[in-house]
């Protein structure tokens, strides 16, 4: 069974005399940097010059600096920026100032475990992993409470890193409901797989697929769309709550025996073949590969796909809907 740290295995005052120096102020970056700030922390943000991240950052009383000049002054630098920047940010603003005793931690394994980055071996390779986006690390916290989160060691020259990354778990509020204990190959082949063909892949895959064959048999786009886009929030609300056994406890019999029989015919042993092949392009780096490459011939491929998905029926009939409804925040157009 995994190990599971809380509050009383994580020591704060281990971050009482070190700077953390956060890189980036994005989705991840704001929430790490406030949380560990009302922790008691001293927080340095890291961002370039003229960006919005800097001016916010500023703007929520943080003192603000390039990558280079926060990781001279910071004994751990936390690399929050977008995972395909990060080897550059690292090569040209943070190594040379990664000296030893210093820790380099990661929310997510990718650059780690694909050697997109190298760190020299007498420093410290930590993961603090929030299982939640940014904006819900942060009102979680505020509210009492915290998102769970994976710990990983991948260096450990001072013998302590574990004892300080939990320190700084507890500071984001995760240690209130529990951090788990992994490697960084876990957290990265599992992640990359579960927002593959679960989270973001196969949910909008599935959605955009059911949408489509309601309004081709000549169904209203709009009853489509309640039917195969709103009420899903409905039952993965009760799948979180309590599991599936809660959800089909809350929902009709009919939706129940219907769930039983008609869902193992759409997930059935051709996608599982499926799953297990994209599962094993992410063990073998074809993924990862085909990730750096991609970015390293300017996105051509993302941002086509990108447009081609924005423009799609479902997200116009959606966005109609949702301004329509009162009392629905639309957060992105």
């Amino acid at each position: 069974m995994a190990k599971i740290y809380y509050d009383q295995d994580a020591d704060l005052s281990l971050l009482k005399n070190r700077t953390i120096g956060i890189t980036g102020f994005g989705s991840q970056g704001h929430a790490h940097a406030q949380n560990l700030r009302d922790s008691g922390c001293k927080v340095l943000v890291a961002e370039l010059p003229g960006v919005k991240g800097w001016q916010q950052a500023e703007e929520a009383g943080f003192k603000v600096a390039t990558a280079a000049e926060v990781a001279k002054q910071a004994d751990i630098v936390v690399m929050l920026v977008e995972d395909q920047v990060q080897r550059r940010v690292y090569y040209e603003s943070i190594e040379p100032a990664m000296t030893a005793g210093k820790m380099l931690m990661f929310a997510h394994g990718f650059n780690i475990h694909f050697n997109q980055i190298l760190p020299p071996a007498d420093i410290d390779v930590t993961m603090i992993a929030p299982k939640g986006p940014g904006h819900r690390v942060r009102e979680l916290f505020s509210q009492g409470s915290g998102v769970p989160a994976l710990v990983a060691i991948h260096q450990d020259p001072g013998q302590k890193a574990q004892q300080v990354a939990l320190a700084y778990a507890k500071g984001l509020g995760c240690t209130r409901i529990g951090v788990l204990e992994t490697t960084f190959a876990e957290e990265t082949e599992t992640d990359l797989f579960g927002e593959q063909v679960i989270l973001c892949g196969g949910v909008t895959a599935l959605m955009k697929a059911a949408f489509e064959t309601l309004v081709e048999a000549g169904y209203q786009p709009e009853s489509a769309y309640f039917e195969c886009m709103h009420e899903l929030k409905l039952i993965v609300d009760l799948i979180y709550e309590g599991g599936m056994n809660y959800m089909r406890y809350s929902v009709s019999d009919t939706a129940e025996y219907g769930d039983y029989t008609r869902g193992p015919r759409v997930i059935d042993e051709c996608v599982r073949q499926t799953m297990r092949q994209i599962l094993k392009e992410v063990q073998d780096g074809s993924f990862a590969r085909e990730w750096i490459l991609e970015n390293q011939a300017g996105r051509p491929s993302f941002l086509a796909l990108r447009k081609q998905n924005a423009e799609h029926q479902v997200e116009q009939v959606g966005k109609d809907l949702r301004a329509m409804m009162r009392g629905l925040k639309e957060e992105a157009s």
